[in-house]
């Protein structure tokens, strides 16, 4: 599926979006509203792409009951991949952009959720789990829009839903997705929109954000294994830094001040920053040596934004054209290797 986002699009998006009272940072927090009595429970870890959740699942699957996929074969050991049942991330359109296709979003409303899907959907993933552990986990990060879906198929679902600052989550998706910064920061708003209301409907959430896990990880997992009732040893699979983070920011501060872009970036500030701020975020650089601010940002006004916007869309078009014709002539090469070797074979 292939999308390109004007800057009247944008505005329409951003438009749909409510207004929401949410603390200045999301908190480390769980909700049960109703407890399950059956012995195994199934967790499940989503939330944007480039959010975290690949290391937080990690060291949820470490925890005492706990068991998680590793080594599937297939990308990341994300469950998506494992399974038949419901769309992938790339069937949707991939990252950055999955979450505005119709498909995408699943609900316990779902014509897919029948007795022989989730029979089949249990059995893919029951195959990758120790079956002598009772806590079981799974990681796909565009499950955040499928949450209601799989508690209707898992009735004593966990959800465990990672929140990242929309720039460097955004700037890391980039180079995946290849799609204008407009259009992500738009994925990012619309995915937690629809995320906002599904989970009104779950039984069992746990949210933090990545900044939190980050700044102090074993504190959040001591939270999530009080959440799962198990046990947190206290070692870590995986050691982790603000490093990440800061060189997003470092070059978002850039990407504002001395981009030959920067009327574009600044569009885009302007477009999103109320939104983003309804979430606890701000697009105002963040590290401590930045310098630019948004006070000294004139407004960017006339025919010029949506020349900017035109402008970004035609060019990660372009890229994302090259890198399929590239994909194409390395796939041809291979054939024509291959078929020597074919003529050559007994028949």
């Amino acid at each position: 599926m292939t999308m390109t986002m004007t800057m009247n699009d944008l505005k329409a998006t951003l438009e749909t979006l409510p207004s929401t009272h949410t603390a200045p940072k999301p908190n480390i927090g769980a909700i049960e509203t109703s407890r399950g009595s059956a012995e195994i429970k199934y967790v499940f870890v989503c939330g944007m792409p480039r959010s975290g959740t690949t290391i937080v699942a990690k060291e949820i699957a470490s925890l005492a009951n706990c068991t998680g996929f590793e080594n599937t074969g297939v990308i990341m050991d994300e469950g998506q991949y494992l399974q038949d049942v419901y769309p992938t991330e790339w069937a949707c359109g991939g990252a950055g952009r999955f979450g505005f296709a119709a498909e995408a979003h699943l609900t316990e409303e779902s014509p897919l959720l029948t007795p022989s899907n989730v029979a089949r959907l249990h059995k893919s993933w029951e195959d990758h789990w120790d079956r002598d552990k009772t806590i079981r986990v799974e990681k796909t990060p565009g499950n955040l829009l499928k949450t209601r879906f799989l508690q209707a198929a898992f009735p004593n679902a966990r959800f465990i839903v990672v929140k990242r600052h929309p720039i460097p989550a955004s700037l890391a998706t980039q180079k995946w997705s290849l799609t204008p910064l407009h259009e992500l920061f738009a994925h990012w708003l619309h995915c937690h929109k629809l995320f906002d209301e599904d989970k009104k409907h779950l039984n069992h959430l746990f949210e933090l954000s990545y900044e939190d896990y980050i700044e102090d990880p074993r504190k959040c997992l001591e939270k999530i294994a009080n959440f799962l009732r198990t046990e947190f040893s206290g070692s870590l699979q995986e050691e982790v830094t603000d490093g990440y983070d800061r060189k997003y920011f470092d070059r978002w501060a850039r990407m504002l001040k001395s981009s030959p872009f920067k009327a574009y970036y600044r569009r885009v500030v302007e477009e999103c920053e109320r939104k983003f701020r309804e979430h606890g975020y701000s697009l105002a650089p963040a590290h401590p040596r930045a310098t630019a601010s948004f006070d000294e940002h004139k407004p960017v006004r006339g025919i010029l934004p949506r020349l900017l916007y035109m402008g970004s869309n035609i060019f990660f078009a372009l890229w994302r054209a090259g890198r399929e014709l590239r994909i194409w002539v390395e796939r041809a090469a291979l054939i024509r290797a291959w078929i020597p070797s074919l003529k050559g074979a007994p028949r």
